[in-house]
């Protein structure tokens, strides 16, 4: 078996081999994505939109996302399991978000992750000083879609492309082990990631980052959305999996399902008591 993966095993992976971070929200998706190698689970708030179908993460509480991380943990993965933090839940104070950030931890996450720069240094020295590890996250950030107009790529300015190499800076000199780069341009992630000596993970950002993330859904095929340029699917389950009920459903309908072998038969004793024949015996 593999060893665990751990925050120090993840930030000494800065300009190796890639890191591999994959989004999943429960225990079967968790061990999928743990059994095919992954570095790192990040249980996402994206399970806002991908799994409860709402059209924003902004939806999303601190004890959804305990509930997430929760039924994720009993797979007991080697992966690193990353908690993403809600809208809200680390905006307004360090103390409220040490607070809030214990919840995922408490389930079974081994550090969190939340959106922003150089506003989000107290919140990250807050959470480090609390010995609870921490992920950023700059670029698009989905949490902010309403300030940004939109799920838009970021950083296509000159001015805007310094702004994210100095925000992972200070994300990075607050303490924080990785940080995820999201919807920028190849060559602004790149420059990021080589001005940082903590890996970059990226999602839309090109292949010049230490790493990259996909939601497990996506890379499955596991749903027929419009999938954003950067998603490249591995399957296409969805199709397949709609495929299967529909012969379910028919071998259902004409008495296909089920057979003699998929059910249970009763002893010839006891169906002669009741007045029944059963040739087979009660088996499990």
């Amino acid at each position: 078996m593999a060893a665990s993966m751990t925050v120090p095993a993840v930030r000494a992976r800065k300009g190796g081999v890639p890191l591999v971070m994959v989004t999943a929200y429960d225990a079967p998706t968790a061990r999928m994505v743990d059994n095919g190698g992954a570095d790192i689970i990040l249980v996402g708030d994206s399970v806002a939109m991908v799994v409860l179908g709402y059209d924003d993460t902004l939806q999303l509480t601190i004890d959804d996302m305990a509930h997430h991380v929760a039924a994720e943990a009993p797979s007991r993965p080697n992966a690193l399991t990353v908690g993403d933090l809600p809208w809200m839940t680390y905006h307004v104070c360090a103390e409220e978000t040490v607070r809030n950030a214990a919840a995922p931890v408490r389930a079974g996450a081994q550090a969190v992750k939340l959106e922003g720069g150089r506003k989000r240094v107290p919140m990250v020295e807050a959470l480090v000083d609390a010995e609870i590890p921490v992920m950023g996250h700059i670029g698009l950030t989905p949490q902010s879609l309403h300030v940004m107009g939109g799920f838009k790529v970021q950083g296509r300015t000159a001015e805007a492309a310094r702004g994210l190499v100095d925000e992972a800076k200070s994300l990075a000199n607050a303490g924080c082990f990785a940080i995820v780069l999201e919807g920028v341009p190849d060559a602004v992630a790149s420059l990021v990631t080589a001005s940082v000596s903590v890996p970059t993970i990226g999602i839309g950002a090109g292949g010049g980052c230490d790493g990259q993330v996909l939601v497990v859904h996506d890379l499955l095929g596991l749903e027929d959305r419009i999938a954003p340029k950067f998603v490249r699917r591995y399957a296409s389950l969805e199709a397949e999996g709609t495929r299967a009920v529909a012969a379910f459903a028919e071998d259902v309908r004409s008495g296909r399902f089920p057979t003699a072998d998929e059910s249970y038969r009763l002893g010839d004793d006891v169906a002669e008591l009741l007045g029944l024949y059963s040739g087979t015996a009660l088996t499990a």
